[in-house]
C-alpha cells in the first residue's frame, strides 16, 4: 500500500474513532459515568483493530445520532412524552422536572418537608408525588424507565426559573460602533440545569449575565423584561449567588476558615450553626482534601492550584444556599483537566436542583457535552438559544457543519469571531492539507448574519418564544430574602479575621515592625550622647525629624496588603456581605494592636538611645504621638490605594506625597518662612509630619531652660525659636495630638466616600486616565 493510501486509512480510522467516542459519550451520559466509560473504551479501542462488521455498526450509530440531532431542532420532536425524565446522580431514582421547574404552579400540591436530625442549616428535603404531566418541559433529556405509579422521590428544595424577554442593555461608550451591548435577547434557565452563555470576546456575555442578576452599573440602561418564577421581580438577597471572573480570596486563611468567616458575614444566627453550612459547601465543591490548606500557601508550601481556587470562590456563594447561581467564566485560566473537573462538580451541583447560569469563552468536547442549554452571542446579537445538540444542527442548517475532528465550541467561535478575519488576511496564501485554510468559506460578518437570519426563521426561535410564554403566563412562588448578619456581628467578624490575617501575613505588619526597630536602632545610635546643652538643640531636632519622617515612609511596604483588603471588600460589598462602615471599623480596630506594638517598641528604643527627657509622662506622650502619626499615615496609604488601585502607581504616589510633606514640615526651612502659595498653604497644613514633630519638640523643651554664660538663661521655646516653629502655650502639644486624631478620622471618612464612589462602581483614577489616553489615541 502506498503512502497516500496509508494516510487515507489513517484518517478514516481516526474519523471513525471520533465517531465512536462521541457515541460512547452520549451513551455514558445516561449513567453519569462519562469519564470512566470513555477512557476505558479508548484503552480497549487502542488494543484492537476494527472489523468490517464494527465499521457498519459505527456508521449506523452515527446515522442514528445525526437523525436524532436533526430532529432535536424541530418543534414536534421537542414535545416530550411521559417517558422522558431528568437524570439525577448515579444510583438515585429518576424523576421528571417539576416546577419548581415548571410553570404549572399547582396550589394544591402536597409537599412534605423533612429536616435532617440535628437541625442546623442543612438543606431541607421534600417529597413530591410524581406526575407524568410535569415532565413536559424537559425537552432535551434522554429516555429512562418510568417510575412506578405513586412513587415518592426525595429531592432538595432549590432552584428557580429565570426568563429574559427582549432584553437590551445599552452602556454609553462601551463600544465604538454602538452603545447597545446586548440586543433583544430571549432565553430561559430551568432548575437543575446548566445554561451557558457563549461567545467571543466583547460579545456581551458578562453584560447579559450581570443584567440577569441585576448587577449592572448605574451607567447601564436596561430594556426588556426579566422574570423569576414567572414574576417580574428582582432576585432577593440570599436567593442567588454571583461569582466574579477573577478570584478574590484571602491567601493567609485556610479554605475552611475562609468559608467559615464568609458564612458568619452572610448568615444570621449563632456561630455553631454555620459549621454545617461550611461543610456542605466544601463537600459540594469537592474541596475536602484542601479544607485545611492555606489558600495562598506560605514560604514552605505552595498555595492552592487555580482550579481549586476557582472552586473556593464558588463555594463562598454556596454557604447561602442560593436557588440561582451566576458564574462569570468558571473556567477562567484553567487547564483542560481542571476545567473538566470544575464542570463535573457544577453538574453535580445542578443535580440538587440549583439553577446555574454562567458565561464561557471556549471549552473542550467533554465539557461541551455537559451543558444543557446554550445561548450563543456575537456583538450582542443572539445567534442561537436552545439545546446543545440542536446548536450543532443549527450551524449545519446554516451551512457551517461541524467537522468531525473539531470541538463544537471551537467551531462556533471560529464561525462568529471577527478576529479570525485578520488571521485569514495574513495567511490567505496558506493552505492546509485539505486545500482550505478554514472550513468557513466566507468572512465572519457574513457568517454572523447568516446564522442570525437562520435562527430567527427557525423552529428553535419559535420554540423559545412558546416556552417563554408558558413560563411567564402564571406567577410561581416568589423568592424570599434571607436574613442578614447584624452590623455588630459583621464588625466583630471582620475585626477578628483582620487580626488573624495580620498575624499571619508577615509583609503586613511584622516586616514594618522589623524595619521600624532597625530604623530606631540606627537613628538612636547615630544621635546618641547628645546631652542637654544648648548646642544639642539643633541636633536633637534633626534626630526627631529623621525618626518620624522615615518611619512614616516605611509604611509604604503595607501597600500590597492594603490593596488586597480593598479588593476583598469590593467583592464582599458587591454581594452585600459587607459595607463601607463595617469594613473601616473592623480594619481600624484590627490595626490598633499592631500599630501600638510598632510605636511602643521602636519609640522606646529611640527614646533611650538618644537620651530624651526621662520622666514617664513625657515618654508616654512620645509613644502616643508616634502612634497617632502611624494611624494617620495608615489612613493616607489606604486613601491612595483606594484611588489608584494599583501597586506600582500607589507606591510612586505615596513616595512623592511623603517627600512633599517632609519638605514642608518646617525642618529644612522654618514653617513661617515658607512661600505662601502651595508650600505654606495648603501643604504645610495637611502634612501630619508638622503636627507630630511640633508636638514632640514641645514635649521635649516645654518648661526647660538653658544657661547662656554665667548670668543669663533662656527658655526652651527661645532656644527653638530660630530652629523650629513651636507654640509657647502649655497645651499646644495636646492640641497637636488632637489634630492628628482628627486627621486620622478625616482620612477614614475620605476612604469611606472613595469606597462608595470608586470601588463600588469598579472604577479608579488609574483606569480612568488610561481610558482617556486610549480614547485620545
Amino acid at each position: 500500500m502506498n503512502e497516500k493510501g496509508c494516510l487515507c486509512n489513517y484518517r478514516e480510522r481516526e474519523g471513525l474513532f471520533m465517531k465512536i467516542i462521541f457515541t460512547k459519550l452520549r451513551s455514558a451520559w445516561t449513567n453519569h459515568d462519562l469519564l470512566t466509560s470513555t477512557l476505558s473504551f479508548v484503552f480497549h479501542f487502542s488494543q484492537q483493530s476494527i472489523s468490517p462488521l464494527q465499521i457498519q455498526e459505527i456508521q449506523s450509530q452515527s446515522e442514528n445520532y445525526r437523525s436524532s440531532s436533526s430532529s432535536a431542532s424541530s418543534p414536534a420532536s421537542r414535545v416530550p412524552s411521559s417517558n422522558f425524565f431528568y437524570l439525577r446522580k448515579q444510583g438515585a431514582l429518576r424523576q421528571p422536572i417539576s416546577f419548581e421547574d415548571s410553570p404549572d404552579w399547582e396550589d394544591n400540591t402536597d409537599v412534605e418537608v423533612r429536616v435532617e436530625e440535628g437541625g442546623g442549616d442543612s438543606i431541607n428535603t421534600a417529597t413530591t408525588p410524581i406526575s407524568p404531566s410535569l415532565s413536559k418541559l424537559n425537552s432535551g433529556s434522554l429516555p429512562s424507565p418510568p417510575l412506578p405509579e405513586g412513587a415518592v422521590v426525595a429531592r432538595k428544595i432549590a432552584g428557580a426559573t429565570v426568563v429574559w424577554k427582549d432584553l437590551t442593555v445599552t452602556i454609553k461608550g462601551k463600544r465604538k460602533y454602538s452603545d447597545r451591548v446586548v440586543k433583544s435577547s430571549n432565553g430561559y434557565a430551568l432548575p437543575g440545569t446548566m445554561t451557558v452563555i457563549m461567545g467571543p470576546g466583547k460579545s456581551g456575555k458578562s453584560t447579559l449575565l450581570r443584567a440577569l442578576a441585576g448587577r449592572l452599573d448605574d451607567s447601564a440602561k436596561t430594556y426588556g423584561e426579566v422574570f423569576v418564577n414567572g414574576a417580574k421581580s428582582l432576585l432577593q438577597y440570599g436567593s442567588y449567588g454571583y461569582v466574579e471572573r477573577k478570584n478574590t480570596l484571602i491567601g493567609s486563611l485556610t479554605v475552611r476558615e475562609f468559608l467559615y468567616y464568609s458564612a458568619l458575614l452572610q448568615l444570621p444566627g449563632f456561630f455553631y450553626q454555620k459549621k454545617s453550612v461550611v461543610e456542605d459547601a466544601i463537600h459540594a465543591m469537592s474541596l475536602g482534601d484542601y479544607a485545611n490548606k492555606l489558600i495562598g500557601g506560605h514560604c514552605y508550601m505552595k498555595g492552592l492550584p487555580s482550579g481549586e481556587r476557582r472552586r473556593v470562590s464558588i463555594a463562598r456563594e454556596l454557604v447561602m444556599r442560593p436557588q440561582v447561581l451566576f458564574i462569570d467564566e468558571p473556567l477562567y485560566h484553567l487547564d483542560s483537566v481542571s476545567a473538566l473537573l470544575m464542570m463535573v462538580t457544577l453538574k453535580k451541583l445542578a443535580s440538587t436542583g440549583c439553577t446555574l447560569i454562567f458565561t464561557i469563552y471556549q471549552s473542550s468536547t467533554e465539557v461541551f457535552g455537559l451543558y444543557d442549554r446554550i445561548c450563543l452571542l456575537s456583538n450582542g446579537n443572539t445567534l442561537f438559544f436552545g439545546e446543545t445538540l440542536a446548536c450543532l444542527q443549527h450551524f449545519s442548517n446554516a451551512g457551517f457543519p461541524c467537522p468531525i475532528m473539531q470541538s463544537p465550541s471551537d467551531h462556533f467561535l471560529r464561525a462568529i469571531n471577527t478576529d479570525f478575519d485578520r488571521i485569514i488576511t495574513m495567511c490567505k496564501t496558506w493552505q492546509d492539507d485539505n486545500g482550505e485554510f478554514s472550513n468557513v468559506n466566507m468572512d465572519t460578518a457574513v457568517a454572523i448574519r447568516t446564522l442570525e437570519e437562520t435562527y430567527r426563521s427557525s423552529a428553535d426561535a419559535a420554540a423559545v418564544e412558546t416556552m417563554i410564554h408558558r413560563l411567564t403566563e402564571r406567577e410561581g412562588p416568589s423568592l424570599k430574602s434571607k436574613g442578614k448578619a447584624s452590623s455588630a456581628t459583621r464588625i466583630a467578624v471582620l475585626t477578628w479575621r483582620s487580626l488573624l490575617i495580620m498575624s499571619r501575613e508577615w509583609k503586613y505588619y511584622w516586616l514594618r515592625l522589623i524595619l521600624c526597630m532597625l530604623l530606631a536602632l540606627c537613628a538612636g545610635t547615630a544621635f546618641s550622647g547628645l546631652g542637654h546643652s544648648l548646642s544639642s538643640v539643633v541636633t536633637r531636632v534633626a534626630a526627631i525629624f529623621v525618626f518620624v519622617s522615615f518611619a512614616s515612609l516605611l509604611s509604604i511596604v503595607g501597600v500590597p496588603a492594603q490593596l488586597k483588603e480593598v479588593k476583598v471588600y469590593a467583592c464582599e460589598d458587591s454581594n452585600q456581605h459587607s459595607g463601607g462602615i463595617v469594613f473601616l471599623t473592623g480594619q481600624i480596630l484590627a490595626s490598633f494592636p499592631f500599630l501600638f506594638l510598632i510605636s511602643i517598641s521602636s519609640s522606646l528604643v529611640f527614646y533611650f538611645l538618644v537620651g530624651l527627657r526621662s520622666d514617664f509622662s513625657f515618654m508616654m506622650y512620645f509613644v502616643l504621638n508616634f502612634f497617632m502619626c502611624l494611624l494617620v499615615n495608615e489612613g493616607l496609604v489606604l486613601v491612595v490605594a483606594t484611588i489608584l488601585q494599583d501597586v506600582f502607581w500607589s507606591i510612586s504616589a505615596l513616595v512623592f506625597i511623603q517627600v512633599m510633606m517632609m519638605l514642608s514640615a518646617g525642618y529644612f526651612r522654618i514653617r513661617s518662612a515658607l512661600p505662601g502659595p502651595v508650600w505654606m498653604y495648603p501643604v504645610s497644613y495637611i502634612a501630619f509630619h508638622t503636627y507630630s514633630i511640633q508636638g514632640l519638640l514641645e514635649n521635649e523643651y516645654d518648661g526647660t531652660s538653658f544657661a547662656v554664660g554665667q548670668v543669663r538663661t533662656i527658655s526652651g521655646y527661645q532656644a527653638l525659636h530660630n530652629v523650629y516653629d513651636i507654640s509657647p502655650d502649655d497645651y499646644s502639644k495636646w492640641r497637636n495630638l488632637l489634630i492628628l486624631a482628627l486627621m486620622a478620622v478625616a482620612y477614614r471618612v475620605l476612604v469611606f466616600l472613595l469606597l462608595h464612589f470608586c470601588v463600588k462602581k469598579n472604577s479608579s483614577l488609574f483606569r480612568f486616565v488610561c481610558c482617556k489616553l486610549k480614547m485620545n489615541e
